[in-house]
């Protein structure tokens, strides 16, 4: 999808552990997208703690600032527009990108955005793939959260279905905790499942029914917790590959199965993975076969787009600003944001 649009638009992203600052030009051109993570901090805590994030980004959201307008060329008199993640997410963490925000939109006179962070995820694919246009499924999976989306076009969605209780993410950084793996969790056990047996372990599927497109994967990370206790108690060695590549396989199986049903009984052709957990090569393998078999075109973002970066929230940004979707001094940080249909 080619534009003509050369307005730019800057994005600021901190929900969590990660202080990131984007500029794009158009809807779509990356000029920079600069993340500054707080990984290695976090680790020897085994998760992120709050008010260590919130510190962090107060010390980084201006050297990021600098360095995204120095990749992209431009100063902050070139800004068409301010867009920022205001939810959800840890609240302090968030309330350092609000404060940027609101502070730049006002010093420079320029338009305000205030981005859903989880429809930013999902925008991400219009980021690594330019031709992509709705309407299409969009499965979000990500720490906090797990749903299925029908994007009907850029600023009208319907909410399909989404987590009653843990999302996969969420899943995935606990079993991985409690098997003794270093956060984060996600990657650690997708890596470790490739030495794995997924067939070893047949671990639960809940929700399973046809025509519900609800998630829980608060029973899958007790059965998997019970099968570890009763391992140890009875002395019995465990394979923590075998475990993580069953565990795996059922969180894989229910996300890949309800997401293209769900594209099907929609009668949608195209079926888009977003969100932090996209980045799981397993989900993202079978997610492929399975669209191939069901005739869906399928796409997913690149893996720096996958995680929290603020060109996904810039790209929702120019959107909401072309439906004239602006906020004003008021916006506030919002931790339990939900995603919500738009008509």
């Amino acid at each position: 999808m080619t534009t003509t649009d050369n307005s730019l638009t800057l994005g600021i992203e901190s929900s969590c552990d990660e202080t990131s600052v984007a500029i794009l030009r158009g809807g779509r051109e990356i000029l920079a997208n600069v993340i500054s993570t707080q990984i290695p901090i976090h680790q020897k805590f085994g998760g992120v703690v709050p008010e260590i994030a919130s510190r962090k980004h107060i010390v980084n959201i201006m050297p990021v600032l600098d360095e995204a307008l120095h990749k992209a060329n431009v100063t902050l008199k070139d800004i068409d527009r301010i867009a920022v993640a205001y939810g959800p997410g840890l609240v302090g963490a968030l309330l350092v990108g609000v404060s940027a925000a609101k502070t730049l939109a006002f010093a420079l006179d320029k338009p305000l955005i205030g981005v859903n962070h989880l429809e930013g995820h999902i925008f991400a694919n219009f980021l690594s793939t330019p031709e992509l246009q709705p309407p299409f499924m969009a499965l979000v999976v990500s720490g906090g959260h797990t749903s299925l989306v029908h994007v009907k076009d850029y600023n009208h969605f319907s909410l399909i279905g989404q987590t009653r209780d843990d999302a996969a993410g969420e899943a995935f950084d606990k079993v991985a905790r409690v098997m003794g793996l270093p956060y984060p969790g996600g990657p650690q056990i997708d890596k470790l499942a490739k030495e794995g047996n997924p067939d070893a372990i047949d671990f639960p599927m809940a929700l399973n029914e046809k025509g519900n497109y609800e998630f829980s994967f608060s029973g899958l990370k007790s059965a998997v917790l019970n099968y570890l206790n009763n391992m140890k108690a009875k002395h019995i060695e465990i394979n923590k590959a075998d475990v993580a590549a069953s565990f795996q396989k059922s969180v894989v199986n229910i996300l890949v199965h309800k997401a293209v049903e769900a594209a099907r009984q929609t009668n949608m052709t195209k079926l888009v993975l977003a969100g932090g957990v996209a980045a799981n090569s397993s989900l993202e393998g079978h997610l492929q076969k399975a669209c191939k078999e069901n005739g869906l075109e399928f796409y997913y973002p690149s893996k720096i787009l996958c995680t929290d970066n603020a060109a996904m929230i810039a790209c929702r940004g120019y959107y909401q600003a072309q439906a004239g979707d602006f906020a004003d001094s008021n916006l506030n940080a919002i931790p339990y944001l939900e995603l919500t249909d738009k008509e």
